[in-house]
């Protein structure tokens, strides 16, 4: 029986299980022959992250969304429209959605390994501003893939980890879904810090049979006096996961004895009233530890996470948590966002589901006001994914601002008017300064005043950007003649530092790449900018400067080749050849060091006794060339003659048995001469070098894309 399809007919109309069953189709039909490391077929994956879903009660759109969400990526020809046509404008979005962006085959170091990753968190995070349950989506698919992760190599169990334990545990946190962010936190512990993993079992497991009798008592206890008084419960016990444990360990410098919720016992209940009632029974058998209780009913935290937790002191002298709740209080506490999904066939509140989700749609904003992707995941990062203080209005609200926020943050938080008028903060009905540090539970009242404006000491007191992005706004707007002469007095003073006139560096040529890379219409949006903090002088004098010393390198060699307007052909010793300018029998050479061939951007090098060395315009030695203006000489290639051209490629692949062949026949098929062809194991993955020839740089790319199509194909980069 198909695993999937047994549990959506218990769940979905026949409509909606019709639809998971083609989406079902056609995800195997797309990974047909493909698979993963550990030998399965590639469907086992998209497969395992349907039925979570499907578990979650996710609506069925979501379920066939997560069958597909891999088809894109990983298929042949197969597009976002076609999955539009095939499944409906909802799948195909949220399948977009959670589309990794198209690898480029350039290069596989680590800085593009980060530029691409931040690249794809942007789309995500963007993506799931539309349509929450991107989100979801994105973490049944990295769930299961910890869960299987042990069959990787150790480098990408590595980087999977931690990628886990920065970006996804704290998505499933933000998002309320407490059951899968415990889970990514302990399997990315354990891969992560082995030796702590391994050190931290040896301190809990002597005990663990004593805490276990205890769980059990308690829980037979509370049973028998819930029942007494008439209230209905379910009960069960649990064990604090690791990751959680060793986080407070190492955060505020404990011993185990002073983790009181090593072991839990929750208790569910039928209603609010019976939480409260079950709270006092259980509170009459035990005695509670002070300052332990916590009530998140009447004061929900802000990833909707509702509970009543008390630590009391049990009768063998060993502490123990029990947590009190209902039904849909746990649903939520297990799953968060969405067990309040609103789903298509009825079940939701949707104005409480929209309320809690407000601060999602602030991730647009955060998109237009960066300046760059870094920058983007940076402040998402910092401002809703850190450790947070737990601050209330005088109404009672609660506001989550990242730790170290002062009530300048707050402020903004409410609205940006209360933030622009700013006259005094109180903090617990206390006068406090606005660089005040706010902490949980704090009681914060803004008083404003229409007269009352943002100070410059505001950038430094602010911790959020969203708090220093709107100060910024405010001197932006309110003194722009001020700032563009305080800007362009700053730039003047940084220019006269740097040996250079500031009339020199702002002519319009010099200025277009800088107000195009800025987004900036005219050099006095650069001066206001300046003026109002927006941007540094040495930002705006950098790019400036780059573009002049360019413009002076490209005047030097016009000026040079000026003088040698005569067009004469040179060939190597290979009969391959160029056309060099002004120069009669030159002896060229092609440089090994980026290996040009026929349709890439070339340069000559007059070198001492060699003649002209012939070099791609992307040479990784061609900046330093261009610094010695005159031996450059302006070279073409010669056209309409056949030839052939060594060049050297590197292809970072799954080490998986045929691989080699593959790539051997492949070149074979395309009448490729192949000269040299040796590989070297980086543990999960293979790094093949292979050198060939090619009549030009159309058939290079050519191969290229074909064997970017091969199984298990990670990149595949010319060698510079």
């Amino acid at each position: 029986m198909d695993r999937l399809l047994n549990v959506c007919e218990k769940k979905y109309s026949p409509e909606k299980v019709e639809l998971i069953r083609r989406a079902e189709e056609f995800a195997k039909k797309a990974h047909e022959g493909q698979k993963r490391e550990s030998g399965d077929p590639y469907y086992t994956h998209p497969e395992a992250v349907a039925i979570l879903l499907a578990n979650m009660d996710m609506d069925a759109e979501t379920v066939a969304a997560g069958l597909l969400h891999d088809v894109v990526e990983d298929g042949d020809d197969i597009t976002i429209d076609r999955i539009k046509e095939l499944f409906g404008e909802d799948v195909a979005l949220m399948v977009d959605g959670v589309t990794k962006l198209t690898k480029t085959g350039h290069t596989s170091d680590l800085e593009s390994r980060e530029e691409r990753q931040a690249e794809n968190l942007r789309k995500m995070y963007l993506a799931m501003a539309n349509d929450v349950r991107v989100v979801i989506i994105k973490l049944a698919d990295r769930l299961h893939n910890m869960r299987t992760l042990g069959i990787c190599g150790p480098e990408k169990r590595q980087r999977i980890a931690r990628e886990t334990l920065d970006v996804y545990a704290p998505l499933a946190d933000r998002f309320g879904m407490g059951a899968i962010k415990a889970e990514l936190e302990d399997l990315a512990f354990e891969y992560l810090y082995p030796e702590e993993w391994r050190h931290l079992c040896s301190l809990i497991e002597p005990q663990q049979e004593e805490r276990m009798r205890l769980l059990n008592s308690a829980v037979k206890t509370i049973v028998d006096s819930l029942a007494k008084v008439g209230i209905r419960c379910e009960i069960s016990g649990r064990r604090k996961h690791m990751y959680s444990i060793f986080r407070k360990l190492k955060k505020n410098n404990k011993s185990l004895s002073e983790i009181y919720d090593l072991v839990a016992i929750r208790v569910i209940v039928d209603t609010v009233n019976d939480c409260y009632a079950a709270l006092g029974v259980i509170h009459s058998l035990w005695k509670p530890m002070p300052g332990r209780f916590k009530d998140y009913i009447s004061m929900p935290k802000t990833n909707m996470y509702r509970s009543l937790h008390t630590t009391l002191f049990s009768d063998l002298g060993m502490p123990f948590e029990v947590q009190i709740r209902t039904q849909e209080m746990h649903r939520t506490a297990e799953y968060g966002v969405a067990a309040h999904w609103l789903y298509k066939e009825g079940k939701a509140r949707p104005d409480e589901l929209d309320s809690k989700l407000a601060w999602v749609r602030d991730l647009v904003n955060y998109e237009t006001e960066a300046d760059s992707t870094k920058e983007f995941i940076e402040n998402i990062r910092k401002d809703f994914f850190s450790d947070y203080v737990y601050v209330l209005t005088p109404n009672g609200e609660i506001i989550d601002l990242p730790a170290g926020s002062t009530p300048i943050d707050f402020a903004y938080r409410i609205h940006t008017n209360v933030g622009n008028h700013i006259q005094h903060a109180k903090v617990n009905g206390a006068l406090v300064k606005l660089d005040h540090k706010l902490k949980t539970h704090d009681v914060v009242e803004i008083i404003t005043n229409q007269q009352a404006t943002p100070g410059r000491d505001w950038l430094n007191y602010a911790k959020t950007s969203q708090a220093k992005t709107k100060i910024r706004q405010w001197f932006k707007k309110a003194n722009r003649e001020e700032n563009i002469q305080r800007g362009r007095e700053m730039l003047s003073e940084a220019a006269k530092r740097q040996g250079k006139k500031l009339a020199d560096l702002v002519k319009p040529e010099y200025c277009a790449s800088l107000l195009k890379r800025f987004t900036l219409n005219d050099m006095d949006d650069a001066y206001a900018a300046i003026g109002y903090g927006g941007m540094t002088t040495g930002q705006v004098l950098h790019k400036l400067m780059e573009e002049y010393r360019k413009a002076e390198k490209q005047a030097e060699l016009e000026e040079k080749l000026l003088k040698k307007e005569e067009l004469h052909e040179s060939y190597d010793d290979q009969g391959r050849g160029v056309v060099v300018k002004g120069e009669h029998d030159m002896v060229v050479h092609f440089a090994k060091c980026c290996t040009p061939v026929p349709g890439d951007p070339i340069f000559g090098y007059i070198t001492r006794g060699r003649g002209v060395s012939v070099h791609r315009h992307d040479c990784p030695n061609a900046e330093q060339l261009m610094l010695d203006v005159e031996r450059i000489i302006e070279v073409e290639w010669v056209t309409g003659v056949n030839q052939v051209f060594p060049v050297t490629i590197h292809v970072i692949a799954g080490e998986r048995a045929g691989i080699m062949m593959e790539i051997t026949q492949l070149l074979l098929g395309m009448r490729i001469n192949t000269k040299y062809l040796t590989a070297k194991s980086l543990g999960d993955s293979v790094d093949i070098t292979i050198t060939f020839d090619v009549n030009n740089s159309e058939q290079l790319q050519n191969i290229i894309k074909n064997i970017q199509k091969l199984d298990e194909v990670h990149s595949v980069e010319r060698s510079s």
